[in-house]
């Protein structure tokens, strides 16, 4: 029978730091649909992996979740029109990491009615059939990495996988978007996870949670004890509330007491994560055979004069999210697109929402340090703060120097850029730019 326990707080061994949580802004804020703007923007790499290639043209008559664009060689999901409507361009957009990126531009119909999706029954269903509808939705990695999830859940045959654990940890400031899905949707999420299961071969799962949100633990337990089978053991754990709890090496400590080793996948331990939104997903597509081309994002910060969770159409521009919510409040300082530790700044509101968008957040000045960073101090507080056991400063150091692709001894490649070591140097040295940089040129002379 599928159960859950309650068990004392989980964290992970090594670094880790407390910023502020700020999520009173939204956590209690129910899941707002958001109306769908005249025009959207569909990037097509919205996922690691090769960019998608449009298989539609200028003026094409499209329906509500119809392929416009698919893989055609190397990793990737096909994208799908979150709308019916015209196609206006094929051309390029925005992207804050990449500069700019292929995309489709569509005209929503406004007279066309949603589509309808019909429950179905999955219990039967072969796994590899159900791995296939995984891949068909364009499901990717909701947490924010993006990775193509059908990839994920056929491990290499020489894994032996025994584990899944849905994170829904959801550790960043601000971020409430995991949270109000858990608050609200925890049935789903259940199935979901049960399907993914299915598809693994296996019968435990292990959600955890961080205890800053009781509301949702609460949703789960109870959720997995209603809707959970003879199959199937599910338990929810209370994690402490520490950053960044919700990287999937530290989560998997934190839940199963393994390690991951340096350079291998959680596969390689028997474990395979992913988060709970993503597990939403795979139950509207398994279940309604829907795709994925609607987002939960939260929109906080003291800078937007109405902070929300927002379901929102992929290919919505932020802007469109900034006219809805009412508009941009004084002091703002700063725009950025995912959680303040791990995300990314930006200096234009014509970026479109992408799969992998968790947040946007807009910061007023004291919500965020401006002050100039200076000299490494030698303190050693990013040492200890780096959840990986990493030296930070020594790549800052290197890079500062001219040295970037020497910088492989000090681990830069074992580096998931959560931004703790940045957090605690009181020279405020932007020590992940350091990094990012350090990998490129790194890279570049293998």
């Amino acid at each position: 029978m599928t159960t859950s326990f309650t068990f004392p707080k989980n964290t992970f061994s090594k670094g880790g730091v407390h910023p502020l949580e700020c999520k009173e802004l939204t956590a209690g804020k129910a899941i707002e649909v958001m109306p769908v703007p005249a025009e959207l923007e569909l990037v097509l790499t919205q996922h690691i992996g090769a960019p998608c290639t449009p298989n539609v043209a200028k003026k094409d008559e499209l329906e509500e979740g119809a392929v416009i664009a698919e893989v055609t060689k190397g990793l990737g999901v096909p994208v799908h029109s979150p709308v019916a409507g015209k196609v206006k361009s094929i051309g390029t957009s925005t992207h804050p990491m990449q500069v700019s990126t292929p995309s489709i531009t569509i005209v929503v119909d406004r007279e066309a009615s949603a589509a309808e999706y019909t429950k179905k029954e999955w219990q039967n269903e072969d796994p590899q059939v159900l791995l296939g509808k995984v891949r068909d939705a364009g499901i990717i990695g909701i947490g924010g990495a993006g990775f193509p999830t059908h990839v994920k859940l056929a491990p290499p045959k020489n894994m032996k996988i025994d584990t899944l654990v849905l994170n829904g940890a959801e550790c960043e400031p601000y971020i409430t978007a995991d949270q109000r899905h858990m608050v609200e949707h925890p049935a789903e999420i259940i199935e979901g996870a049960r399907i993914i299961l299915r598809i693994l071969g296996i019968s435990h799962c292990i959600i955890g949670i961080e205890s800053n949100k009781p509301d949702a633990i609460d949703a789960l337990t109870k959720a997995a004890s209603e809707h959970g089978d003879s199959a199937c053991q599910i338990e929810v754990r209370s994690l402490e509330v520490k950053y960044p709890q919700g990287s999937e090496k530290q989560l998997i400590e934190s839940v199963t007491g393994r390690k991951v080793p340096a350079y291998a996948l959680p596969s390689a331990i028997g474990v395979v994560v992913q988060n709970v939104s993503t597990a939403k997903a795979i139950y509207d597509a398994v279940v309604f055979e829907k795709p994925l081309y609607e987002k939960v994002i939260t929109v906080s910060g003291r800078g937007i004069e109405r902070p929300a969770n927002l379901l929102v159409k992929v290919g919505t521009k932020v802007q469109d999210v900034v006219d809805y919510l009412g508009g941009i409040r004084p002091g703002l300082k700063k725009i950025v697109l995912g959680g303040p530790m791990m995300g990314f700044a930006v200096s234009t509101l014509d970026i479109p929402i992408t799969k992998t968008t968790s947040s946007i957040l807009f910061l007023t000045e004291d919500e965020i340090d401006t002050s100039p960073h200076s000299a490494c101090i030698r303190c050693g507080w990013c040492l200890d703060a780096c959840p990986m056991g990493l030296e930070p400063k020594e790549v800052g150091i290197y890079v500062e120097a001219n040295h970037a692709e020497e910088t492989e001894p000090f681990g830069v490649f074992e580096c998931f850029e959560c931004g703790s070591c940045a957090y605690v140097c009181p020279a405020k040295r932007p020590l992940v730019q350091f990094v990012r940089l350090a990998k490129m040129k790194a890279k570049r002379n293998q």
